[in-house]
């Protein structure tokens, strides 16, 4: 094979390989070696390619000369690999060129978005079954049964609550990963917003029988960041907090004074939504900011959860350049952890 092929291979950022005329594999290039193998080079490509798919694409343009693409998997022992690869002939080197695309990232992305629908779908599902059946008794068997026409509309209004919650936490998820990469850039008061977090949850932690306590630094905390974004952040912790922590009757909120966090590389601030309830499994724990994944399916369901809050949170963290962490035993409850940058000039004199 000659040096200008050999050379035309190595300049494709990809992994590429020539077939000459013998139908053997005459050159490749070191991405190429490196996937297939270091010892392609002189051999059949039948004997190195071996997948159906990609044998039937080369065959054909070998007979016809016609461009073809096919699939290609592979791996390195971690995940799985898929390549679009394509088949073209360069009738003047008297080639044909193998090139491998990576795509593994647009099959994943593919299958997030049929994931996503498939979620969405199940969790309209039920509430949908559930008011259909209840209108169809109503009309029917139920038709002059006040009881249990109040009964039954009743559990419609929960359902449909359910179905608006859904929605409202869908369209909110689609905002925030659309504002994910604008900076915010408003000046707030962490302390204040904080605050008027706890003064809205008072009522739900009374009615749980929870009392919610909270340590703040004086001076108080000024950041840069979206206010009404912070405050769904911070209410949505605490709120779960209560809802799932509240068994052990406490739910603390601590802010640390500000200092140089070697995560942000930068000033920044930590608040930690502690409780003493059941705690969390840690084999849930990476996966608790995935959209729809419950560590307790049955319990959110019944406390109203769409499996989206923490998944928006993750967001909203992400937009403001923050870092969310969980920590978590069963049987010794568990602390959310949210550190945040300070404002540019937070701190100087």
């Amino acid at each position: 094979m000659s040096e200008a092929v050999r050379q035309f291979l190595d300049a494709i950022p990809m992994p590429a390989l020539a077939i000459d005329s013998s139908q053997r594999i005459s050159a490749a290039n070191a991405a190429a070696r490196r996937l297939i193998n270091d010892g392609v080079e002189g051999r059949n490509y039948v004997t190195m390619l071996r997948q159906p798919a990609l044998i039937d694409a080369i065959e054909g343009t070998l007979r016809d000369d016609q461009p073809r693409t096919a699939t290609w998997l592979s791996g390195d022992g971690a995940r799985d690999i898929t390549f679009e690869v394509t088949v073209r002939v360069i009738s003047a080197m008297k080639i044909t060129l193998i090139c491998f695309r990576d795509i593994t990232h647009l099959q994943q992305a593919g299958q997030m978005r049929r994931d996503f629908v498939a979620n969405v779908s199940h969790e309209l599902r039920t509430p949908l079954t559930a008011l259909m059946g209840f209108i169809e008794t109503l009309r029917g068997p139920a038709r002059n049964d006040e009881a249990a026409r109040d009964r039954f509309l009743d559990i419609m209004e929960g359902e449909a609550g359910r179905m608006n919650r859904l929605v409202g936490d869908l369209l909110s998820l689609s905002r925030v990963e659309d504002e994910e990469r604008v900076r915010p850039k408003d000046s707030l008061v962490l302390n204040d917003l904080l605050s008027s977090v706890l003064r809205t949850l008072t009522p739900l932690a009374d009615e749980a029988g929870v009392k919610l306590t909270s340590e703040m630094p004086d001076p108080p905390v000024e950041l840069i960041g979206d206010p009404d974004q912070l405050m769904q952040v911070f209410t949505n912790l605490i709120e779960n907090a209560i809802k799932y922590g509240g068994t052990g009757g406490l739910v603390a909120l601590q802010v640390a004074a500000p200092e140089r966090d070697p995560s942000l590389r930068a000033m920044g601030v930590r608040i930690d939504v502690i409780d003493r309830g059941p705690g969390i499994d840690a084999k849930h724990l990476p996966r608790l900011t995935e959209r729809f994944y419950r560590a307790d399916n049955h319990r959110s369901r019944a406390l109203g959860g769409t499996g989206l809050g923490l998944a928006i949170v993750k967001h909203i963290i992400n937009r403001h350049r923050g870092r969310l962490r969980v920590e978590s035993e069963l049987g010794q409850g568990a602390c959310f952890t949210v550190i945040l940058p300070l404002a540019p000039d937070a701190g100087r004199p």
